[in-house]
């Protein structure tokens, strides 16, 4: 008889240990898979950064603003192209539990800067005509059933007053990477009200993003930068997209390395699974083999049958593991949105 056939015939005989073998295996697979997942989307944000682009903020903190007369200075530093700016209004849609990111920005330097964003001509059109006009990304527009022409209340933490939009435009990633859960409105729109409110706090930026002609000139203009703010009232500390997104990133560091580890304790989960049945498979059979060895079957023939068997149940498992990941991993991310935008 054919080695495949006894080890097919093998796999069968315990039928309960096999089902067993394969879901375990299939079970650990996704998790370790979902745990991947998790862990390059919330990674996805530093990934998809251009290189062309950089970030200014306060040297001290990002919670401290930046003035407004910065903007033409840095725009007359060489190697840079494009000079935009936007400020965190940390608004909630009707109560605490709908929090998303939403920038007062200056509209068409923005979304000149990121071309990511994907526009109608006709909305981007109206967004910029329209002082209270706002851009939603298409996944908080379907969440909250958001249509053009609604009118959107915002209520800020921060600056703790309302303000109210007009939603003019809805956008889409140009690829899966881009975040669809930001919120964009005028940052002129934003500054009258704090010249009510907060007179001092007026014509004060959050932070500049900054379009350069070439990535080589990255490190030369971010001194250059820095450089021309040195010992002013608010020293600039420049870098790059991707070190200023992975600063946030870091603020959940220890959550990040506890999954990198639970992560891998999965796969040694596998590995004990796959060798406890390798080892029951030799002992429950070893009379069996004692037999087989008498009728002439060599020691290659019985480690074939063993390793083949387990390495059998060990495909099965793998296979359906990776095959159910993909759309449990789909209905997770749709529960996650509004926590992990890319998943």
């Amino acid at each position: 008889m054919p080695l495949i056939k006894i080890i097919f015939r093998s796999i069968g005989r315990n039928k309960t240990r096999s089902l067993l073998t394969v879901c375990s295996i299939a079970i650990a697979i996704i998790v370790f898979g979902i745990m991947r997942t998790f862990i390059s989307a919330w990674y996805a944000g530093a990934d998809a950064a251009s290189a062309t682009r950089l970030v200014t903020r306060n040297a001290i903190s990002i919670i401290f603003p930046l003035p407004l007369s910065y903007k033409e200075r840095i725009r007359c530093i060489e190697g840079v192209k494009t000079v935009s700016y936007a400020s965190w209004f940390g608004g909630v849609y009707i109560d605490e539990r709908n929090m998303f990111p939403n920038f007062a920005v200056d509209g068409a330097s923005f979304l000149d800067l990121y071309s990511e964003f994907i526009i109608p001509p006709e909305q981007r059109a109206d967004f910029l005509a329209d002082r209270k006009g706002a851009v939603a990304g298409k996944k908080i527009v379907e969440r909250f059933g958001w249509k053009i022409g609604d009118t959107i209340v915002l209520k800020s933490m921060i600056f703790s007053s309302s303000m109210e939009f007009t939603l003019r435009a809805v956008y889409q990633g140009r690829d899966r990477s881009v975040d669809e859960t930001q919120f964009l409105f005028h940052w002129e729109y934003l500054n009258e009200k704090v010249k009510d409110i907060f007179p001092s706090e007026a014509n004060m930026v959050g932070c500049y993003m900054i379009s350069i002609s070439h990535p080589d000139l990255a490190t030369t203009v971010k001194q250059a930068i820095d450089a021309g703010f040195q010992n002013s009232r608010a020293e600039t500390l420049t870098e790059t997209e991707k070190a200023f997104n992975m600063e946030f990133i870091a603020m959940s560091d220890a959550i990040i390395k506890t999954i990198h580890i639970v992560s891998f304790f999965v796969l040694f989960i596998i590995l004990a699974v796959v060798a406890n049945t390798m080892v029951m498979v030799g002992r429950e059979r070893s009379t069996e083999f004692a037999t087989m060895r008498i009728l002439g079957f060599t020691y290659r023939h019985i480690a074939t049958i063993i390793f083949g068997e387990t390495f059998t149940l060990a495909l099965v498992g793998c296979g359906l593991g990776i095959l159910l990941t993909i759309p449990i991993c789909d209905v997770i991310g749709k529960a996650l949105a509004n926590f992990v935008p890319v998943f």
